[in-house]
């Protein structure tokens, strides 16, 4: 029989906050009071009208609580998406990626208000990083996995819980990277914050819906390892774009001859539990300053799309452009020098 494992007892007595319920329709209704804890973004006309896609900004380097914010607004004005961002916060309520986690602080809870939405949505983008959520938050994320519901997850994402993934299947633990998504963190094959990343869509895949106006990517992040020298994508893995690591950090530079080409983009069929088989796309770029690039923008906006079986909806043309200013701040943990502090939900919208 499928069983769903939850954390041990210690953390069981961990007390969550008390959030509203929210109604069983997956789409935002006209009268669900805006909430200061999240940020909420009603969709506009457009193909994904009545469907709504959470957002969870949780990780400490790449800037995802500006990131999130950014597509949300895209998502929702440009395409029809009701949209929410969930932030992990500091016991005050503040947006703090400078949160610890417990590699540094064993005693470190993180906090993301709102979680239970999954519940009632219709897609999770996901973009945490080494968290460690109490036991009634993480239940959410968990039942969300076994939902057969589709999963976008970005960059840190395939290490994005530390300590053990709670939930198993026919008596095994299942890895949230590795099972679920197809591939986990095992190293920075370029070199951390000194290589770029050129995009090289799979030519094989040229046809494929999330590359439908996708021609030029490139980023300042680094190419993720996610498996071991010498061995592949797992075999239900398709990849359909991957990293080339560049000389240096532009645009135009040559690539490393010393590092090959690893995907960072792929799709995969996640089926737990319910037996319902759930699309899962993965993209391993996605940095605060990596989304200045409109096809990358593109290319997640398509998976988007696609996570939710609307991928005949997908249009060469439609608008990825920003709405309002996106100046993210650099990425890194010398916050400090970065001028990354805790700040108010309201901030970021």
């Amino acid at each position: 029989m499928h069983k769903i494992a939850f954390l041990h007892a210690t953390l069981i007595a961990v007390a969550a906050f008390s959030l509203p319920i929210l109604t069983s329709c997956s789409a935002l209704t006209p009268e669900e009071p805006e909430n200061p804890k999240w940020l909420t973004y009603r969709g506009g006309d457009g193909p994904g009208h009545g469907k709504h896609i959470v957002l969870i900004a949780a990780d400490q380097e790449y800037r995802s609580e500006e990131s999130m914010p950014m597509l949300a607004r895209i998502l929702s004005a440009q395409h029809g998406y009701d949209c929410t961002v969930l932030f992990s916060v500091n016991k005050e309520g503040l947006v703090d990626p400078t949160m610890k986690i417990r590699y540094d602080d064993k005693a470190v809870l993180h906090d993301i208000p709102g979680i239970e939405m999954l519940d009632h949505a219709d897609l999770m983008i996901l973009f945490s990083r080494l968290i460690t959520l109490p036991a009634a938050q993480i239940k959410h994320v968990v039942d969300y996995v076994d939902s057969g519901k589709p999963i976008l997850a970005i960059r840190t994402a395939n290490h994005g819980f530390l300590d053990s993934f709670p939930y198993q299947l026919d008596g095994k633990n299942v890895r949230f990277g590795e099972d679920v998504l197809g591939g986990s963190f095992l190293s920075h094959h370029g070199d951390w914050h000194a290589d770029s990343t050129r995009g090289v869509i799979v030519e094989a895949q040229r046809g494929h819906p999330i590359l439908t106006g996708v021609n030029d990517i490139w980023g300042p992040s680094d190419v993720y390892r996610t498996y071991p020298v010498g061995k592949s994508l797992p075999a239900d893995c398709t990849a359909l774009v991957y990293g080339q690591p560049l000389l240096g950090r532009n645009h135009d530079g040559k690539p490393n001859p010393e590092k090959e080409p690893l995907p960072v983009a792929w799709t995969k069929t996640w089926t737990g539990s319910t037996g319902k088989p759930a699309r899962v796309f993965h993209l391993t770029m996605g940095s605060s300053y990596d989304f200045k690039c409109k096809d990358l923008r593109r290319l997640t906006i398509n998976g988007a799309y696609w996570c939710l079986s609307l991928e005949d909806q997908i249009r060469a043309t439609s608008n990825v452009d920003y709405l309002g200013p996106y100046a993210p701040l650099d990425c890194g943990f010398d916050y400090a020098a970065l001028g990354v502090i805790p700040r108010t939900v309201a901030s970021y919208r």
